[in-house]
């Protein structure tokens, strides 16, 4: 018999996360396993009666709810990091009041979680659900569907940074915007997770002096429909403006939209903050930190493009930060201003309050000249 051979060694490990990534994302179950353990994971998000009926027959009594630090703050405990709460029963109806309900309570010790838990929790923020997951620790030698995936916990820890090493660029054109006629988008594979990434060259910078940049987080919202909810449409079309009446630059159109969350979650945020919650406590009563962007794939994606100086167009310093810390010599970094309206001045307050931007609202009130 033939046996097909390709080679693979660390493209097999990126494999398993990227196809684990996929069957989280559709509600299936994956085992992931470390030295010590080995679990079925599950998120929360399509948890039916059905389905929490045929895990318990097999959980024994054994399934936890691990949910992170900030949604058990929210839930009434004052603590930092994760937390397993017991399920001896895979009840549906607790797993969504613990995990998503803003009024809900903790009703049960919650004891600290294993690397297990801990590496389900980045598979779903990997995956953009929830960040809730149901633990089942599977005791040795016990069989499983062999349809079931599994993935090892030091793989799904890996994958990010493996992801980096991978940028490449896949295509680039010319491609005329209004207002920047000399335009060129490069097209990078890799960096995060499975989701291309976009670097925008306005003009011909000279990339023997400081490039004129912004990292640019996409904002379906804001950017495509106009969204008052923020100013992220102003920056991203005031930095084209910018750079086509300038020297030129390169604005890099990330994927991470809301703050890394992905759009579902951004959406559900928007629903607390339309029930008054700032954007700050929202991300947090779904169990989200500050902020889970990271930028030092934009760094490499900048010294892939031959840049190693530049001129930064952002009000988070935390992006200044990344790129200095990646090796890029930031030699200035200016503001980034937008229009405020009576929906978006509480949002960019937070920002500059909770997150540290540098947002100066009296200059963002003040009437822009035409």
């Amino acid at each position: 018999m033939m046996r097909l051979v390709l080679g693979y060694s660390d493209d097999t490990i990126l494999m398993n996360v990227e196809r684990a990534i996929a069957e989280f994302r559709h509600a299936r179950p994956v085992i992931i396993e470390n030295d010590d353990m080995r679990a079925l994971v599950l998120g929360i998000e399509d948890l039916d009666d059905a389905l929490c009926r045929r895990i318990d027959a097999v959980a024994g009594g054994r399934a936890r709810l691990i949910l992170t630090g900030p949604r058990l703050r929210r839930i009434g405990l004052e603590r930092e990091d994760a937390g397993a709460v017991a399920m001896p029963v895979v009840d549906a109806e607790r797993i969504a009041l613990l995990a998503r309900r803003v009024d809900a309570r903790v009703d049960a010790p919650v004891r600290a979680a294993t690397q297990v838990d801990l590496d389900a929790l980045e598979l779903a923020a990997l995956s953009f659900v929830t960040p809730a997951v149901l633990v089942i620790p599977l005791p040795e030698g016990m069989e499983h569907e062999p349809s079931i995936l599994t993935v090892t916990g030091e793989a799904i820890r890996a994958f990010r940074k493996q992801q980096a090493k991978l940028l490449r660029i896949a295509s680039r054109a010319p491609v005329p915007l209004e207002g920047a006629h000399e335009t060129e988008f490069v097209v990078f594979r890799g960096g995060e997770g499975m989701r291309d990434q976009v670097a925008i060259i306005v003009g011909k910078p000279d990339f023997d002096k400081p490039v004129f940049v912004r990292l640019h987080s996409a904002c379906l919202t804001g950017d495509l429909f106009g969204s008052l909810k923020c100013d992220c449409g102003d920056q991203l079309r005031g930095a084209v403006q910018a750079m086509a009446e300038g020297e030129g630059g390169i604005l890099l159109y990330l994927d991470q939209e809301g703050r890394g969350n992905g759009i579902a979650n951004k959406i559900r945020a928007y629903k607390l903050q339309s029930e008054g919650f700032d954007t700050y406590d929202a991300d947090a009563a779904l169990g989200f930190g500050l902020d889970q962007r990271r930028f030092d794939f934009a760094a490499q994606m900048l010294t892939e493009l031959g840049v190693s100086r530049v001129r930064v167009l952002t009000n988070n310093p935390v992006k200044i930060g990344a790129l200095r810390e990646a090796g890029l010599d930031v030699v200035a970094d200016e503001r980034s201003i937008g229009r405020t309206n009576p929906e978006n001045v509480r949002y960019l307050a937070s920002k500059r309050d909770r997150a540290g931007h540098m947002i100066d609202l009296d200059v963002a009130i003040a009437p822009q000249k035409d």
